[in-house]
């Protein structure tokens, strides 16, 4: 992150054009690409990645209750949607926010997953704010090889 100095008032252009620029690149670090949210209010960071047999989605989810996040798979497509509620300040307290930085809302995140999953052994997990969805893979997409057969026309030989 980029620091700033309240004390200095000698502010340089070129020093300034440099700080904004490291600022937005920061921003574009932080922030998943917008292509890949379906629709929402929020939207979780995710992370997917991808072992010899499985397939791994994480993302940050702080304070959602798994009750509220929805998970499927279709079409090599998994799609989760949920919502994150913002907590209810107590009427008998009056606040005003200072700075308010915390997504909430509805969220839908679609990550497309290469190559072949099974998505019939699919799992996934909340736990301490992070929710793991683990797709094992097929056996034709761990090395192991798929022996294809070659019809030549001729009838089979017995034995």
């Amino acid at each position: 992150m980029v620091a700033f100095s309240s004390t200095s008032m000698d502010l340089d252009p070129a020093d300034l054009a440099q700080d904004v620029h490291r600022l937005l690149e920061d921003l574009a670090r932080r922030r998943p690409d917008r292509r890949q949210v379906v629709a929402g209010e929020c939207m979780p960071v995710v992370d997917v990645f991808e072992t010899d047999r499985t397939v791994e989605i994480v993302l940050d989810l702080p304070g959602v209750a798994a009750d509220a996040v929805r998970i499927l798979i279709k079409s090599g497509v998994v799609l989760i949607v949920g919502e994150k509620e913002r907590p209810i300040l107590s009427k008998n307290t009056p606040a005003s926010f200072h700075l308010v930085e915390r997504d909430f809302g509805r969220f839908a995140r679609a990550v497309r997953v290469a190559g072949a999953v099974d998505a019939g052994q699919a799992r996934a997990r909340l736990s301490q704010g992070e929710l793991r969805v683990v797709l094992p893979r097929r056996d034709e997409r761990r090395g192991q090889g798929v022996r294809v057969a070659i019809d030549t026309g001729a009838p089979a030989a017995t034995e």
